[in-house]
C-alpha cells in the first residue's frame, strides 16, 4: 500500500512511467506494508533510482568486471588508488562521476567481489538519476570496498519477507566449501522480472543461484542455500533531501540518516559481506 502524504496514493498518467516503474508500483500496491512519501516527487525520485539500480544491474552483467577476492582485486589507476585491503579510494585529482563511470567504460580493468560490487551499481545509479553536478557535490570522497564501510549512501539493512525490484538481498550458502570461501553466498539485486543479479553470478531465477551454490557446498554436506529475509538499500527520503538541498542551495543544512538496525542481523550480515 502507498500513501502519499497520509492520503491514498492515485496514479497520474501525466508522469509517464516505464515498464520497470508501473511494476515496482504494483508491487508497492500489492505489498501488506506501507510505502509512505511526503510528496509525489519523493516517491517519483524513488522509482527512478531503483530503475537505474536494475539498469545499472543489468549493464555491469554485460561487462567485463571480473568477480574476484579482495586479494586479488584491481582497477584503473588513473581513476583509482589500490588500497592494501582490496578496496577503491578515488583519487583526488578526478571527480566521482568520471571515475564511477569508468568501471563501465573501462570494465576489463576491474576485478573486485560481490560486496565491492552493490555499491558501484548504487553510485552508477544514483549518478544516472540526479547527473554528474549534484553527484560530484554530493559524493566527493569515495572509498569503494564493502557497503559496511559506506557512510554517504544511508544504505540500511533490515529483516523483511518481502522485496521489491530494486532491493539487494542476500543468498545464503551456510555449508560452503571452506576451500572456497567465495561461495559462502551471493549479494544480489533483484531485477523487475524476478530474476536476480549477483556480480560473479550473473543474471540468474533464485532457484538457478542456490543449484549453484549448492554445488559448492563442502564435503558430506545436506543443508541447502537460501535466500535470507536480509534486504538491503540506500535511503532513498535521505538521498531525496540531499539532491533537492543541493538544489536549491541548502547543502549545509543535510545531515545523513541515523538508522537503528536489528544489531543480531545487521553484525551477522556484515560479517558475511566482508567476507565475500
Amino acid at each position: 500500500m502507498i500513501q502519499i502524504s497520509g492520503f491514498p496514493f492515485q496514479q497520474n498518467d501525466k508522469w509517464q512511467l516505464g515498464m520497470i516503474e508501473k511494476t515496482i508500483i504494483q508491487q508497492m500496491e500489492d505489498a501488506p506494508v506501507l510505502y509512505s512519501y511526503n510528496s509525489v516527487d519523493e516517491m517519483l525520485f524513488e522509482l527512478k533510482v531503483r530503475k537505474n539500480i536494475i539498469l545499472s544491474a543489468n549493464e555491469m552483467n554485460n561487462s567485463q568486471a571480473t568477480f574476484t577476492i579482495f586479494e586479488y582485486a584491481r582497477c584503473n589507476p588513473r581513476y583509482w588508488q589500490l588500497t592494501r585491503a582490496g578496496g577503491f579510494l578515488l583519487r583526488s585529482d578526478v571527480q566521482p562521476a568520471d571515475a564511477i563511470l569508468d568501471i563501465y567504460r573501462n570494465s576489463s580493468l576491474y576485478a573486485f567481489e560481490c560486496a565491492t560490487a552493490i555499491p558501484i551499481i548504487y553510485y552508477h545509479a544514483i549518478l544516472n538519476s540526479i547527473g554528474s553536478y549534484l553527484f560530484n557535490s554530493l559524493f566527493q570522497n569515495l572509498y569503494l570496498y564493502s557497503w559496511h564501510t559506506d557512510t554517504d549512501l544511508g544504505i540500511i539493512t533490515f529483516n523483511s519477507n518481502y522485496f521489491l525490484p530494486g532491493d539487494v538481498i542476500y543468498v545464503n550458502n551456510p555449508q560452503f566449501n571452506r576451500k572456497t570461501p567465495q561461495f559462502r553466498g551471493v549479494n544480489a539485486v533483484l531485477l523487475n522480472d524476478g530474476r536476480l543479479f549477483g556480480h560473479g553470478f550473473n543474471i540468474r531465477t533464485s532457484e538457478d543461484m542456490i543449484l549453484i551454490l549448492n554445488e559448492q557446498r563442502g564435503p558430506g554436506s545436506y543443508q541447502s542455500a537460501y535466500i535470507t529475509n536480509l534486504v538491503t538499500r540506500p535511503s532513498f527520503k535521505y538521498l531525496f533531501r540531499a539532491a533537492s538541498g543541493y538544489r536549491n542551495g541548502r547543502a549545509n543544512k543535510i545531515h545523513r540518516p541515523i538508522v537503528h538496525h536489528n544489531k543480531s542481523s545487521i553484525s551477522y550480515v556484515h560479517y558475511l559481506y566482508y567476507l565475500m
